[in-house]
């Protein structure tokens, strides 16, 4: 028995070495981790700092490394790989070559993260080291391959290889058409089954179409709705399906709504700037819905709602014509906006002087931000569920992904002009002057978001990755009018888009108004209602929306603002 033992420790005494030998190896070699991790994500940041770690955290990841790995390779193919749903189908668990490959995989994965929390550095290199990490991580899993996936392996000799040569397909479609598919996107088109709310173009110049949608009821109010969506994405996120449209809602309440269709950018509109933006798009769509509806006389007012950037510009429309001496709103709503952006999650670590300077350099003059880079930027800041799960399914299994609304509109990717996107980075995500009164001239006005005189609706999403929650509870410090904050479930998208009907998620609200410094503070507070908070923004706006008349029988006003043609207009169509 001792002689059993003994040959057994020698036989292990060598692994035991390895992992030493490795962990030292690991150490030197974090260095360039962090820095092809950050070259690969697209931002020059220019050379990673040096880094140091601290020894005691050091000495008991080391420690636990070894124990765990020890433990692995006593088990040997027995291992298992846990609760990671990458792994938790039944085909891993019967495939011990797999079940280990995953079992390792995850070890490593959770000692680089440890290594990354081990650095002493500045938060935002750390937090660029965790990503980088996270993004090596995400790639290298076995389940992306097709040598360690034991349910694509399964799932090739079911079909005796069919499920490889429509993956083989599925790859060749998706590199003709520039991403991957995370839906089946013939399943949808505009006009036809997203975004069909009944209306018509209105008005139309270089950067938008404003939209006016059909009445449902006989009585409407008489201050009109106006929505500015985002310009980084189109507008139909708010008109998917019948049942999950806040805009067919929002008429469905009483309210003559307007929306901005923003027009996707081509090479004609490479020199637009966020002057050109606000003057002629959201100043000029204010304007002509008050004319539209005669609220242009003295004392009209309009409502208005800002979903995303679409708020951060309608937010700055609005401070410009405060300082005009014109207060057009009765009330503004903001969707997962940023005024203030001191909170800005982990968008923040994309961002400093090197890399403005460099997109400066390559379109502040004139260009295009491609849509596509856009929409692969904020994939990868969640990989698995937003990339790696779609090439394991789309390629590996051969599999179609069904179709799904959302992630058609997701796939849809619009352009941004360079300058116009250059003077938004500097001056709100880098410097954040936005927020401090008189610190921007945009349209010849210096901007005070402080003089707003409306009452605002401040809604934020909790799980938001774009919009963090108390980045958008920040806004309600930087307005001054009455004000309402309202948090939902979720996060950037399905926290918005939540219908009552499906009676899905909470949000939650302070009885006693109160807005104190922080989002933490406010929730403290804040008591959790169950199902949308649809319903309690249609109560407040009501308020503010005037007394009801008459629903008009046309669309327009006169032949200055006729319809041209019916919603959901051609911008919206035009692919990037």
């Amino acid at each position: 028995m001792k002689h059993a033992q003994a040959t057994g420790a020698e036989t292990f005494a060598p692994f035991q070495q390895a992992l030493t030998q490795g962990w030292e190896k690991a150490l030197e070699s974090f260095q360039s981790l962090g820095a092809q991790g950050t070259a690969s994500a697209g931002a020059p940041w220019g050379q990673m700092p040096k880094l140091s770690f601290s020894g005691e955290k050091l000495r008991q990841l080391q420690e636990q490394y070894v124990s765990e790995a020890s433990a692995l390779w006593q088990n040997g193919f027995a291992a298992q790989a846990g609760a990671d749903k990458r792994f938790a189908g039944a085909a891993w668990g019967g495939n011990p070559v797999s079940s280990f490959s995953a079992a390792i995989y995850l070890l490593n994965a959770r000692t680089l993260m440890g290594m990354a929390d081990a650095v002493e550095a500045d938060a935002k290199t750390r937090s660029r080291l965790r990503f980088a990490v996270e993004q090596w991580m995400a790639a290298s899993a076995p389940s992306n391959y097709l040598a360690f996936n034991a349910e694509a392996q399964k799932k090739a000799l079911e079909t005796q290889g069919e499920s490889i040569a429509k993956g083989i397909q599925n790859l060749l479609h998706d590199l003709q058409q520039g991403h991957v598919s995370m839906t089946d996107e013939s399943a949808f088109e505009v006009g036809r089954n997203v975004g069909t709310t009944e209306g018509a173009v209105v008005f139309e110049n270089e950067l938008f179409q404003l939209l006016e949608y059909k009445p449902l009821t006989a009585k409407v109010y008489e201050r009109p709705l106006l929505l500015v969506p985002p310009c980084i994405n189109k507008f139909y996120i708010l008109d998917l399906q019948p049942e999950n449209s806040l805009i067919r809602y929002a008429v469905e309440q009483g309210h003559r709504v307007f929306v901005v269709s923003w027009r996707n950018p081509d090479a004609s509109m490479a020199h637009y700037t966020w002057d050109q933006y606000i003057e002629d798009a959201a100043i000029k769509a204010i304007h002509v819905t008050q004319e539209i509806t005669g609220q242009d006389k003295a004392g009209g007012k309009i409502d208005t709602l800002g979903f995303c950037v679409g708020g951060t510009i309608l937010s700055t429309a609005l401070a410009v014509l405060a300082a005009r001496g014109e207060q057009p709103a009765a009330s503004v709503t903001l969707l997962t906006t940023l005024l203030n952006f001191t909170d800005t999650g982990v968008l923040d670590i994309f961002i400093d002087e090197n890399f403005v300077k460099f997109r400066e350099m390559q379109m502040g003059q004139g260009g295009l931000l491609q849509g596509g880079e856009l929409a692969s930027t904020f994939s990868f800041l969640r990989p698995n569920d937003l990339v790696w799960n779609y090439v394991v399914g789309n390629y590996l299994k051969g599999e179609t992904p069904p179709p799904f609304d959302l992630l058609y509109w997701n796939s849809d990717a619009t352009n941004l002009p360079g300058p116009m996107y250059c003077w938004y980075l500097r001056n709100t995500y880098h410097e954040n002057k936005l927020a401090v009164p008189g610190a921007l001239t945009v349209a010849g006005e210096q901007v005070d978001l402080g003089a707003i005189e409306a009452p605002v609706y401040i809604y934020g999403s909790r799980e938001d990755h774009i919009v963090p929650i108390g980045g958008a509870y920040a806004s309600t410090q930087v307005l001054k009018g009455k004000k309402r904050f309202v948090m939902g479930a979720s996060g950037h998208i399905a926290g918005v888009i939540n219908p009552p009907a499906k009676k899905k998620r909470s949000h939650w609200i302070r009885a006693d108004g109160k807005l104190p410094a922080t989002q933490a503070e406010w929730l403290a507070g804040a008591t959790e209602h169950p199902g949308s908070w649809w319903t309690d923004w249609s109560d407040w706006l009501k308020t503010h929306a005037g007394k009801q008349i008459a629903a008009p029988k046309a669309y327009g006003k006169g032949s200055a603002y006729k319809a041209s043609e019916p919603a959901p207009g051609r911008y919206v169509k035009a692919k990037a």
